[in-house]
């Protein structure tokens, strides 16, 4: 289990982990890594969040996620399939059970569009044939994968021979054939699977896929006391940028700012955090409670709303001074200073950027004035 000391998901799996290991010593080699004092290793791994816990199975070449609960039965469970499965690869006896083989979908030319096309779903697709002895061999690691993808990705099986419209349109010529459709948008041009044909290759290759091809974050602008809330008490962490005030940073100068902030949420969508930005002076509350704009706009500051701990960026609000800063919370952001927060400000509702420039204010004729004596 890769965890990190601030992290409140850490400290409450960390009891189970403990019982976890206890149970299996002697069977199984349970571990924890520090990522704040070990980023090596972290980022080897490509680590994202906190906590993380990967299984090295028989082929430690090739780890795989564990995406499950992290309570003691759910940890025992899967400890006791993965012993199963490896008794069973090893002298080359049974198959996968029929729960797993449940979570395998069954497509046809009839339910294909409607069940993958029209789905915002990411789905991973076996073309496959009865007769054909690499698709035999495929099924029980393609079963095993459908279940420990369950709820991220949806692993679906056509039988081509049967078919055939469908394996037409997608241009198969062998089997198995497997074909990923990313999440969103469906489009004729799906992605072909390059990986080995092993249950943990497959749940590696589609986990990767998903999570390159799920939604950037939503960046949004911070008008009231839910949003804040949201962002920052129900995430790992709510990065807020503070903009400079329209008059200063007018709408083209702004949008830029948000184009920027949109690329790097992107990149760092693994994370799980929240995202919110502002106007300078709006909420000058919340800027005093994270000590934020005394050094000049853009500003931005990453809070853990639950640890009550923040972090500043120092450096310029560029691209790369942003992606450097955000990519090493992502590992732990063990070099970063911390400061306390006591509590974070009650927010009040404002309304919502027009998305034009700042309107200059009138000045009134003084020769339409009278004055009265």
């Amino acid at each position: 289990m890769f965890y990190a000391s601030w992290c409140g998901h850490s400290k409450n799996a960390a009891p189970d982990w403990k019982r976890f290991a206890t149970n299996f010593k002697g069977i199984i080699k349970v571990g924890a890594v520090d990522s704040e004092n070990n980023p090596t290793v972290t980022q080897r791994f490509s680590v994202q969040g906190f906590p993380t816990i990967i299984i090295f199975g028989d082929n430690k070449h090739s780890p795989k996620p564990y995406t499950g609960g992290r309570d003691i039965d759910h940890l025992n469970k899967e400890a006791l399939r993965e012993l199963t499965s490896l008794v069973k690869s090893r002298t080359g006896s049974g198959s996968s059970d029929d729960s797993d083989k449940d979570d395998v979908i069954e497509l046809t030319d009839s339910n294909f569009d409607e069940m993958v096309l029209n789905s915002q779903e990411p789905w991973l697709v076996e073309f496959f044939a009865p007769w054909c002895g690499h698709c035999k061999n495929l099924k029980p690691h393609w079963d095993k994968a459908a279940r420990e993808l369950k709820g991220t990705v949806k692993l679906a099986a056509l039988d081509a021979t049967v078919h055939s419209r469908m394996a037409q349109k997608y241009g198969i010529r062998g089997y198995p054939t497997i074909k990923f459709f990313p999440a969103g948008p469906k489009t004729d041009d799906p992605i072909d699977y390059d990986g080995a044909r092993s249950a943990d290759a497959i749940v590696a290759w589609a986990m990767e896929k998903a999570d390159a091809s799920a939604p950037a974050p939503e960046i949004v602008e911070l008008t009231s006391a839910s949003i804040l809330k949201e962002a920052c008490e129900d995430r790992p962490l709510c990065i807020i940028s503070v903009f400079p005030m329209l008059f200063d940073c007018q709408s083209e100068c702004r949008k830029k700012y948000l184009d920027l902030l949109k690329s790097e949420a992107d990149k760092f969508k693994k994370q799980k955090w929240g995202w919110i930005w502002t106007e300078a002076l709006k909420h000058s509350n919340l800027e005093n409670a994270l000590d934020i704009g005394g050094s000049g706009y853009p500003a931005m500051v990453a809070v853990h709303g639950r640890k009550k701990k923040r972090t500043t960026l120092r450096g310029a609000y560029s691209s790369a001074g942003v992606h450097d800063f955000l990519r090493q919370l992502s590992v732990g952001g063990a070099t970063l200073p911390l400061y306390d927060v006591n509590s974070l400000p009650e927010i009040k509702t404002v309304e919502p950027w027009d998305g034009k420039d700042a309107q200059p204010i009138e000045e009134q004729d003084d020769d339409n004035l009278k004055v009265e004596l």
